[in-house]
């Protein structure tokens, strides 16, 4: 079922967009799409088509969010010359049959993060976007933080030698939306739907941003996870489940720095902290993201008397990203990455350079994610009685 909204029409010589999902990353996409023009100096788009299971839902999310027509069957856009950027915002257990069903329709595919539930999904993925690259089609998938303006910086600080040789990254994403035994059963909560917990939604941005800031492959994993709560109320009663509330990991990388990894949604108190810490040879950069616009930087070569870490209020003209928004001194947030996220997917498409992260960077990650699942199945060693 199609339902159209007072104006639809695609409007010639832009590229219409379709959405896959309505709900909370399927809101922040279409503010993206909404916005990406205003902001930034790409192809134009049409915000053409919002899909979604719930016929009644949809209609009304494509209303709210600025979507020309809604459906509730995917297999639609695939047929329609007028949709050419496929956003997949979908469960984790869609995304390798609408990637890869779009990506052969010659559709432009962006698939938010984790890419896939698995690595055999993943690397499917990976060769339709490889088969689709070679027609001039192009994908991403949809790690948003590379997108903030402080990160983005930090990875410019590390790669021009400011903090020298790094040696140590500490990563932890904490929130606290599960910490109430009595919160009810979800989607994200079934490894049938959602592929794991904490793990995927959470370790999957940690495991990237060590990749983007540091370009350095990990060679090995060992890591634990944990699901303090086994069971949740649901429409039906109790069910299980079946994914990790919370995850630990130690990554060896291919240079020989160390990073460690925590991730959990039972860390009370904690809404929404990415937290980074970055230890080199001449310095180190801490981030949080519930401060997202500071990077705090330590520099060794400071006279002694002097040192200490200090705050780079990321707002200028001339840091990452900050070109397309507001003069200097004016603060951005959560919502903005997504912009730029879609605004970096239009330019690739524009100009033909590869995408970044490529399914390829989504597939790197999954096989992290992967090592850390078989490392927590391998009984840990005991510790002798006293």
């Amino acid at each position: 079922m199609t339902t159209p909204a007072p104006a639809a029409a695609a409007v010639p010589g832009t590229l219409g967009v379709a959405v896959v999902g309505y709900s909370f990353m399927g809101k922040a996409h279409s503010n993206a799409w909404r916005n990406v023009n205003a902001f930034y100096p790409t192809p134009r788009v049409t915000q053409q088509l919002l899909v979604g299971r719930d016929a009644t839902q949809v209609d009304d999310a494509a209303a709210r969010f600025g979507w020309a027509e809604s459906s509730t069957d995917w297999r639609e856009m695939l047929e329609r010359d007028d949709i050419h950027i496929v956003d997949i915002c979908a469960p984790g257990h869609l995304h390798a049959e609408l990637a890869i069903a779009a990506l052969e329709a010659d559709k432009h595919v962006i698939v938010e993060k984790p890419l896939a539930n698995s690595v055999a999904e993943a690397e499917l993925m990976v060769a339709a976007a490889v088969a689709a690259r070679s027609r001039g089609v192009q994908s991403m998938v949809g790690f948003n933080y590379r997108r903030l303006p402080a990160l983005a910086l930090a990875r410019t600080l590390i790669s021009d030698g400011r903090v020298g040789d790094v040696r140590q990254i500490r990563v932890s994403y904490l929130q606290d939306w599960l910490a109430d035994e009595r919160a009810a059963m979800s989607w994200r909560l079934r490894k049938a739907s959602a592929g794991s917990g904490a793990l995927g939604d959470l370790a999957s941005h940690a495991v990237d941003q060590v990749a983007f800031l540091l370009g350095d492959p990990v060679a090995s994993v060992s890591g634990t996870v944990n699901t303090f709560v086994t069971e949740r109320p649901g429409p039906a009663g109790l069910e299980q489940v079946t994914v990790d509330d919370a995850a630990w990991a130690t990554l060896r990388l291919a240079s020989g720095a160390v990073a460690s990894l925590e991730v959990s949604r039972f860390a009370t108190g904690r809404k929404n902290s990415l937290q980074i810490e970055i230890y080199g040879s001449r310095g180190g950069l801490r981030f949080d993201l519930e401060h997202l616009n500071e990077l705090q930087y330590f520099d060794s070569g400071t006279p002694a008397e002097l040192q200490g870490y200090s705050k780079i209020l990321v707002t200028e003209p001339s840091h990452p990203y900050l070109g397309a928004w507001w003069p200097a001194g004016h603060t951005l947030g959560w919502d903005h990455t997504f912009t730029s996220q879609a605004a970096d997917f239009l330019t690739a498409i524009d100009s033909g350079t590869p995408t970044s992260p490529s399914f390829e960077d989504g597939l790197a990650t999954q096989r992290v994610l992967a090592a850390v699942e078989a490392s927590a199945a391998q009984a840990g060693t005991a510790v002798a009685p006293a």
